[in-house]
């Protein structure tokens, strides 16, 4: 068969053999009027410039084949020039060897090591350029996972297109952290790069909510979490980082294909899991699994160049510092507000060419019109606390049931239910002194305890206070024990009162052993016994004795 002409050379090989169809269908011309082939072909040899030659060797290669087939026949067909040069497969192997490594060597270099081997070992090698050529015929693809790596090797296959208008708002959403290369001076002095945590609706690409701290952290996750339930509801889906902060346990507790912790039996409920949303893990790093990767990448390029930042922009790598490198710090409270223009911006910027903006809408068009119309879950009060409040596990004193945090000191009456029992409070790390959300380790609400501030220690006031806490606590628990206790004591002692009987007769023991006591002492210092007496024997000596005393005065 003949391969077509598509599939076997170029664009100058096509009009190639266009060219020597046209000089047959020529030739066919003269010969269907009645001309003799040899007149034909050499009247066309002079009119075209072709040889005669080339003419009747088209004819050959065409013998046999439908005039279908001609075209690609007429193709030159260029060989592989004969045999390959030889080469020692000693020196093809180690100039393979040091050319496909990840430092990325250059090949002259590779080649000219190589050559200096061979030179001593006797073996045959070819030129550079031919054994260049030689190098890059091999695969592609073996060629990028030996010198680029294997995230470079995953770059050449064509990435999955995810259709993401098959959720409505709030369906599903995806978080991650991005570094600011912006220097900011923070309230305490200090001077760092911003991390900022934010997530964002899958369905329209809107960022919902964000929090900027000193670092990626759980409490930082936690509190952009919250922002976006508080604000817009619950998500049904979550597509996080299987990094250390979002895997934190505070935030997704009991789920049992975490990554990074342990589910524990007495682990604390996590956030997410409560609430009952579906937490997917994404490779870290990876743009295709999750979308606000894109919208960091814009952000980057445009709101960390805003004229606000001049001079406090640290470049993108090492090698793009700009030349005020760290001349300038903006302060935190000017990084927050720009930011938070910059994002709203980012937002309602229309003309989005996302699948379901059409090249129309904005961000907050597209959420706005599906959360609208969609079911929303939202929050209860109770759930606000989870994330209102960061988690720490702690057991409330054995004696009070007083939760000591931090410095502080929180108390409730209900905590003496929980004294010694592993719980877990919830509380706000930069109000230490609001009150203390107390849970079981199952979740169970149980009470909101007040801080219990330190006081002077002649505030008579304060005291004359705690006084009167103090009695209203002894009151409650007496009422209570009242309430608990039905019977009086006059009528516990009426039903415990023992019942009159019959005295039983004595009973006579029939067989009496004397009480011999031990010795007080031992060895040579021990007294001697007494003598066993009873009772009778004493009585008969008092008696005896008393005889001869009144005999002596009569006499």
């Amino acid at each position: 068969s003949i391969k077509p002409l598509s599939d076997s050379g170029s664009e100058a090989l096509r009009r190639k053999a266009e060219r020597a169809l046209e000089v047959i269908n020529a030739v066919e011309m003269l010969v269907a009027s009645g001309t003799r082939k040899t007149s034909a072909v050499m009247m066309v040899a002079n009119e075209t410039g072709v040889g005669k030659t080339t003419i009747n060797n088209w004819y050959r290669d065409l013998r046999g084949l439908n005039r279908c087939d001609w075209l690609p026949a007429l193709a030159p067909h260029y060989g592989a020039g004969g045999n390959a040069a030889e080469c020692s497969p000693e020196a093809w192997e180690m100039l393979k060897a040091d050319y496909l490594r990840v430092e990325q060597p250059n090949f002259t270099d590779c080649y000219r090591r190589t050559k200096r081997v061979a030179e001593k070992e006797g073996w045959k090698i070819l030129s550079e350029k031919t054994m260049f050529r030689r190098m890059q015929a091999l695969a592609p693809e073996l060629l990028v996972l030996a010198r680029q790596g294997v995230d470079a090797l995953k770059r050449l296959y064509p990435a999955q297109q995810r259709r993401r208008d098959v959720f409505h708002a709030l369906q599903a959403v995806n978080a991650d952290g991005h570094r600011w290369d912006v220097f900011v001076k923070w309230e305490d002095g200090t001077i760092g790069r911003p991390v900022m945590v934010g997530f964002q609706d899958l369905f329209s690409g809107m960022i919902l909510s964000w929090r900027i701290d000193k670092s990626e952290n759980a409490e930082t996750v936690r509190l952009a979490f919250g922002d976006m339930v508080e604000t817009y509801g619950i998500p049904k889906m979550c597509y996080l980082d299987n990094g250390r902060n979002f895997a934190s346990k505070w935030m997704t507790g009991g789920i049992p294909n975490r990554f990074r912790f342990k589910v524990k039996e007495d682990e604390p409920v996590g956030i997410m899991t409560q609430l009952g949303v579906e937490v997917h893990w994404t490779t870290p790093y990876s743009g295709q699994s999750k979308p606000i990767e894109r919208a960091w990448r814009d952000l980057a390029q445009g709101a960390a160049k805003h004229p606000k930042f001049a001079g406090a922009w640290t470049g993108n790598n090492p090698m793009a510092k700009p030349e005020n490198y760290a001349s300038k710090a903006v302060p935190i409270e000017v990084f927050t507000e720009t930011i938070a223009a910059e994002i709203r911006e980012h937002n309602a910027r229309t003309g989005r060419r996302s699948a379901v903006c059409g090249g129309k809408l904005s961000f907050m068009e597209a959420f706005k019109a599906s959360y609208e119309a969609s079911p929303i879950v939202k929050a209860t009060a109770e759930q606000r606390r989870l994330w209102l409040m960061a988690a720490e596990s702690i057991k409330p004193d054995r004696r009070t049931g007083e939760i000591t945090l931090e410095g502080n000191r929180f108390w409730a009456e209900e905590l003496m239910a929980l004294r010694g029992q592993p719980c877990v409070v919830r509380f706000d790390p930069q109000a230490l002194q609001e009150p203390l959300h107390v849970y079981r380790a199952d979740g169970t609400f149980v009470v909101s305890a007040p801080c219990n501030a330190a006081v002077g220690f002649s505030d008579k006031i304060a005291a004359q206070e705690h006084g009167r806490a103090r009695r209203k606590f002894v009151k409650a628990a007496k009422e209570q024990l009242e309430a608990t206790k039905t019977l009086s004591l006059r009528e516990l002692a009426a039903l415990s009162a023992p019942m009159l009987e019959d005295e039983p007769e004595p009973l006579e023991a029939k067989i009496v052993t004397p009480f011999q006591p031990a010795p007080r002492f031992h060895g040579n210092a021990a007294l001697a016994p007494e003598p066993m007496r009873f009772e009778d024997e004493d009585e008969d000596r008092d008696a005896a004795e008393a005889a001869k005393i009144l005999n002596f005065m009569r006499g």
